[in-house]
């Protein structure tokens, strides 16, 4: 054809020659058509060999692959492209959007997602976090090798093929994180937010990498958006669930001065926001950080670790703490407050002890916070059990009347079952914290209380034959006081004696 061209462009020879060039181009175009139908379902995960060792890949796909950057070479140099582009787009196009259909990628705008209730969102951002990973991973990234490949002869060729197959499902699946971070914002959202937020993040180096052409860029840009606004979402959902705490109000106390609903809600919130530690970083930056004059000198200088995330945090547990402070004042009792602010407090110490919280805040946090407990704990024992030592002589071994002595006796049995009668409902609900205290009170009463009766039981064993002032031998005191703090009376273990006495306090 060149020479008929260059020597005699009217010869018949020519005209015959083209005609055959056009049947051997439909030749080509049939055979590029029934090896990708052949393959239609294979080829974007096959072309991912294409990264891997020869040894590594299927013979049968690779040779595929083969055959179709052939006659795709074939006809771009013969002015066919078009045609081959045609047939690639509307094959691979339809594996794309079936692909993308089965995985459970859907067109679904905020305004739909907002009807939905929080199982369903729950269930589509699961979707969607296997979705992204199968079709950045498999799916766009064996697309993209297949494109490079097949049309390797033409820039222009595979980019719009490329472009083509790929723009609308990319944007649809990058749209649905934005979607739903434009949604009516509530605390809980937050983990799905953030799931999102990850997903996104992880997989952008892959996303700039497969939609790098101009004609994907708006694929490029929606991911980048859908990672602004959920950014966006998570801060203001943060700032809202502060808000939500400063402005809680109760008017009902918790019977018993027991962990309140609040403490648990907050502190389980933030053991499981402490798991994503490793993205808040990135999106809880500077300009929301709390400075550190916003925080009273002695808490901020117990907090090691100075990052913003650290501080964020920090500051709404002390938000949470002013909270819990006010709430305490509810309590009529002031002992019984006390008790109230140990519980929540050891609450908080322990969750942060046992979760990412504690690389978040340090152990001279722990530690300044474990303190004050055990400060609570004592106030609480030395604004009710203190009192009731007072009842006994100063020095209970010394030698006093009877008359003295049964004063004592009178006055300690009414304190003691007063003070059990008001507490044998309170709760402290860690085990190991509860222990603590009634050792401490056992230690406190016991001892004194054992002295006294050793000194004068004998002034009312001879006067009537039985112990008729001493409701209570210190077994019995050591007894019942070890039911106490466990919410459900005392007298629990001991002896047959001890639990009459108890049931006896309770009647009483």
């Amino acid at each position: 054809m060149k020479y008929f061209i260059s020597e005699n462009h009217s010869s018949n020879k020519l005209i015959h020659a083209q005609n055959l060039m056009q049947i051997a181009m439909k030749r080509l175009q049939k055979e590029f058509y029934i090896i990708l139908s052949a393959h239609r379902d294979f080829l974007h995960s096959a072309s991912s060999s294409l990264d891997k060792d020869v040894s590594e890949s299927d013979n049968q796909f690779d040779a595929a692959m083969v055959d179709l950057k052939t006659i795709s070479d074939c006809m771009i140099s013969h002015g066919h492209g078009k045609e081959c582009a045609k047939i690639y787009k509307v094959i691979r196009k339809s594996v794309v959007d079936e692909t993308l259909y089965y995985l459970g990628v859907e067109s679904l705008s905020s305004s739909q997602i907002q009807k939905f209730d929080s199982q369903l969102i729950k269930l589509k951002i699961k979707q969607w976090l296997n979705a992204v990973k199968v079709s950045t991973k498999i799916l766009f990234h064996g697309e993209r090798i297949l494109c490079d490949h097949i049309f390797a002869a033409s820039d222009t060729t595979r980019e719009s093929c490329f472009a083509e197959i790929s723009a609308s499902g990319g944007l649809m699946l990058f749209s649905f994180p934005e979607n739903v971070a434009k949604c009516k914002k509530s605390p809980e959202k937050i983990f799905g937010l953030l799931d999102l937020y990850d997903a996104v993040s992880n997989h952008m180096e892959d996303i700039v990498s497969i939609f790098s052409f101009n004609s994907t860029s708006a694929v490029l840009s929606q991911a980048a958006s859908s990672l602004s606004v959920l950014g966006d979402a998570i801060r203001v959902t943060l700032s809202e669930f502060e808000l939500a705490i400063q402005k809680h109000t109760t008017q009902k106390i918790l019977q018993g001065g027991s962990v309140h609903p609040l403490t648990r809600y907050v502190m389980n919130y933030f053991v499981l926001l402490a798991d994503y530690s490793n993205i808040l970083p990135e999106i809880i930056v500077e300009e929301h950080l709390i400075t550190e004059s916003s925080m009273p000198e002695s808490y901020f200088s117990a907090i090691e670790n100075s990052s913003a995330i650290s501080l964020r945090f920090a500051w709404i547990i002390l938000v949470l703490l002013c909270k819990l402070d006010s709430i305490s004042q509810l309590y009529k009792d002031v002992s019984l407050s006390y008790l109230f602010l140990a519980n929540n407090l050891n609450y908080v110490v322990s969750k942060v002890q046992n979760s990412n919280l504690k690389a978040l805040f340090g152990d001279e946090w722990l530690l300044k916070h474990q303190s004050k407990v055990q400060r609570y704990a004592s106030n609480f024992e030395r604004m009710s059990w203190s009192k009731l030592i007072k009842m006994l002589p100063e020095k209970p071994t010394d030698n006093i009347s009877p008359d003295v002595a049964k004063k004592c006796f009178d006055l300690f049995n009414s304190g003691f079952e007063e003070l059990f009668r008001k507490q044998y409902k309170w709760r402290v609900t860690d085990p190991e914290l509860r222990d603590e205290i009634k050792i401490s009170i056992k230690n406190r009463i016991v001892p004194a209380y054992k002295e006294f009766y050793e000194k004068n039981r004998q002034f009312f064993e001879r006067e009537v034959g039985i112990v008729s002032n001493i409701k209570y031998a210190p077994e019995d005191l050591e007894n019942c006081l070890s039911g106490l703090l466990s919410g459900t009376g005392g007298g629990e273990s001991g002896s047959s004696n001890t639990s009459l006495a108890a049931r006896e306090l309770r009647r009483r």
